[in-house]
């Protein structure tokens, strides 16, 4: 009686074993692809939704030091900017997350290509750096820790980056996956 093979590929390589001696390369952003697929993405995407809005892709300069290359920025205009933006940018966010996959971006450069309308992102920028300073002068004067509604890791960052240099206090993110919080200890807080 014959028994039936299992297939040999159905168990998850070893990438330990792959990767030990390989160097850490940084991924490198192909600014060119990078802009010919979003026009198309964004196009395709906003005439199947309807949406009257226009883009515009743009190479602005960089803001980390050491780094050659520029990041992509999509700025939205039009009468339905408003709906990008409803909801804390939902639809915004929405439309730079399916845009990610669309180029099939490695995770570390996900932050090099953004989508902004209204200038929402430097609106959002302020708020998180003001909630940060909120929040450490809450864990002072309380000597208790201070929690933050769940975030995006680039919104952790930002507030971890504010607050790196504040007096008093240290930031911890806890929790993982869609539920992951920063929380602002006092400095002298033991768990």
């Amino acid at each position: 009686m014959n028994t039936p093979r299992r297939p040999v590929f159905n168990r998850p390589p070893n990438r330990e074993r792959f990767q030990k001696n390989l160097p850490a390369v940084e991924p490198r952003l192909d600014r060119e692809r990078v802009i010919a697929e979003l026009n198309t993405f964004l196009a395709l995407a906003t005439r199947e939704m309807g949406l009257a809005v226009t883009f515009e892709i743009s190479n602005p300069p960089s803001t980390e030091a050491g780094r050659d290359e520029g990041d992509v920025l999509v700025t939205f205009g039009g009468d339905d900017q408003e709906m990008l933006l409803e909801s804390d940018a939902e639809l915004l966010l929405s439309l730079e997350h399916i845009a990610h996959r669309w180029l099939r971006l490695d995770p570390r450069l996900h932050d090099r290509v953004r989508f902004d309308c209204g200038e929402y992102r430097a609106t959002r920028l302020a708020d998180l750096k003001l909630s940060a300073r909120v929040g450490a002068q809450r864990a002072r004067e309380t000597g208790e820790p201070f929690r933050f509604n769940p975030m995006s890791p680039r919104e952790r960052r930002i507030v971890h980056l504010e607050l790196s240099g504040a007096p008093g206090v240290r930031t911890e993110s806890e929790g993982s996956g869609d539920r992951r919080q920063l929380v602002v200890y006092p400095i002298h807080f033991k768990k």
